[in-house]
């Protein structure tokens, strides 16, 4: 038996005991779980930091793991000159946003907003669609969640959320300046510690534990908006007070802390891990549409699961059972589960309880 991070749990790990939500108030999975792809979701959207799982793994059957013949909807994007040289521009601003949040936490250099955000806005331009970024970034998920790279995609999914709600346009520049800062307090832990394979010791665990509150202690006396500090803050809160580390509930978040948890969520759940792909976006949609109106703000969430599900229309997807198709409706009742034309079949999956959409391909 070993205590392991959730984002260092790999399918096939069996559960030691039963896993409680934040609260203690529900059980989210039993002692004797073997985890796969859907159950690991889970945990990470419930922010479930560690698990006790049993020494032995068990081998899960994946049949349809072995990667499809011919060129794919993915492969094609990485093929474009487009996606190409959004990845250069990507790369290039996590390694200068690297670069200069270690000088400025240093007191090495001070802080200029709008030169860090710039290449945020830089990534977004030359007449991308929300649905062309979300394609980048899904094609980019091959980063183990590294902090700066994670804080990037934050940030873009942001700005783009708060188009989505229409806010105004220096509204969506704090959105994107508190997506790029949320996650800063993990600098402050060790590497050691956000990295080490064996069990944490019970003071590594609170370390852990604290990024929110460090990252605002680390910026609370710069030159930046109460909001985006408040983001380092409150971004793991959660609105029926089940989050960290404060226990906040809707009306005492900072709203731009909402609609940064969301994104941050989103990214962490579809980002890659050091033993698998990335999830497939629509688990992290049905995770969200199951238990996240009560999480997370509603109108925020709704507007996030809307416009999100239609940035993936005409994808070419592989279900659960194995089947190759393409999404071609959405069902606005069940957003995660749209209808899948399949040959010359059609497969609504909000009919089909036990099937879903495991990779966009």
């Amino acid at each position: 038996m070993k205590r392991i991070l959730t984002r260092q749990l790999a399918p096939g790990m069996v559960l030691a005991n039963d896993v409680h939500t934040f609260d203690s108030t529900t059980t989210l999975l039993e002692k004797g779980t073997v985890l796969d792809e859907k159950e690991i979701a889970r945990l990470a959207f419930h922010s479930v930091i560690d698990v006790l799982v049993e020494d032995d793994l068990v081998e899960i059957s994946s049949e349809d793991s072995t990667p499809n013949a011919g060129l794919s909807y993915s492969e094609r994007i990485k093929q474009s000159p487009e996606f190409i040289e959004f990845k250069h521009d990507f790369e290039e601003c996590a390694a200068n946003f690297e670069h200069t949040i270690k000088d400025i936490l240093a007191n090495n250099e001070d802080l200029n907003i709008s030169d860090m955000t710039a290449p945020i806005y830089g990534l977004l331009e030359k007449e991308r669609t929300a649905s062309g970024v979300f394609d980048m970034l899904h094609n980019l998920r091959t980063y183990d969640d590294a902090t700066f790279t994670h804080s990037i995609n934050v940030a873009l999914i942001s700005n783009i959320l708060a188009q989505w709600l229409r806010w105004s346009d220096t509204e969506i520049e704090v959105a994107t300046q508190a997506g790029l800062f949320h996650d800063i307090g993990k600098i402050l832990i060790p590497e050691a510690i956000i990295t080490k394979p064996a069990k944490l010791t019970q003071d590594e665990y609170t370390i852990v534990k604290t990024h929110p509150i460090q990252g605002y202690q680390s910026i609370k006396d710069l030159d930046i908006s109460a909001h985006v500090k408040n983001a380092c803050l409150m971004h793991h809160e959660r609105c029926d007070g089940s989050g960290y580390p404060y226990h906040l509930q809707g009306p005492q978040i900072d709203k731009f802390a909402k609609l940064v948890a969301i994104a941050d969520v989103y990214d962490a759940m579809t980002s890659a891990r050091y033993y698998r792909g990335p999830l497939c976006p629509f688990i992290a949609i049905s995770m969200f549409e199951d238990e996240g109106f009560q999480k997370y703000d509603a109108e925020m969430i709704l507007a996030f699961l809307t416009n999100i599900v239609n940035t993936y229309i005409l994808n070419t997807v592989k279900l659960n059972t194995g089947e190759v198709g393409e999404i071609i409706f959405i069902n606005k009742m069940k957003l995660s589960r749209p209808t899948i034309k399949v040959g010359d079949d059609y497969i609504d999956l909000s009919k089909c309880p036990g099937v879903y959409i495991k990779e966009i391909i």
